[in-house]
């Protein structure tokens, strides 16, 4: 299984800027420096689809990639949807308001969203910002949602590292977009949270 064509589609800053895609939408968080443009690039195999800073919080917009999946039956489009990422921007306290606001409407709202990808800097993992928003998914996740960890940057991580990790998280999916270690599994994981597939 993997992502064979990927395009940019557009960006909005909230679900009123959105149009109804009629595709299943995977919507990826995090914070601001987890790597969730590289990771993007790295499962559609693009260098640039998704654009990543040098800047934490650049990303201002809600970003949407069509993405087809070859699952060897047959190819499915999904909408990928890169978020703003949370923790680091150097924005106004209103502006910061803002976003907020039109993420949160967005992931309550947006019906067509089946899987919510929480990325984790696999080198921190258990922060407390990272625990609240887990917490904050649990509130409102529907029965036909999932949300899936996937821990990144993995590479820097030794054997006896990753090891403890997955006792902490047993579901734990660890990936590096550099590497591109762990990128069959997640897009397997993805696909199977999209599709209800145990």
């Amino acid at each position: 299984m993997r992502i064979i064509n990927a395009k940019f589609l557009l960006s909005a800053q909230g679900i009123d800027g959105l149009p109804e895609f009629g595709i299943s939408e995977v919507a990826f968080l995090g914070r601001s420096n987890v790597g969730k443009s590289s990771i993007i690039n790295a499962l559609t195999n693009h260098n640039s689809l998704a654009k990543s800073s040098s800047t934490p919080g650049k990303t201002q917009l809600i970003n949407c990639f069509e993405v087809i999946i070859d699952n060897e039956e047959e190819k499915i489009p999904l909408i990928f949807v890169d978020l703003p990422g949370f923790g680091y921007a150097k924005v106004s306290k209103s502006m910061h308001s803002i976003w907020q606001e039109n993420l949160d409407r967005y992931l309550r709202q947006r019906l067509s969203i089946k899987a919510f990808i929480h990325l984790i800097d696999s080198r921190h993992a258990g922060l407390q910002k990272d625990e609240n928003l887990g917490l904050y998914l649990s509130e409102f996740a529907r029965a036909d949602q999932r949300v899936l960890n996937i821990y990144t940057k993995s590479d820097k991580l030794n054997q006896s590292q990753k090891a403890q990790l997955l006792k902490i998280d047993p579901n734990a999916i660890l990936v590096s977009s550099s590497k591109k270690t762990g990128i069959d599994k997640a897009t397997k994981a993805i696909y199977n949270a999209v599709f209800g597939v145990k």
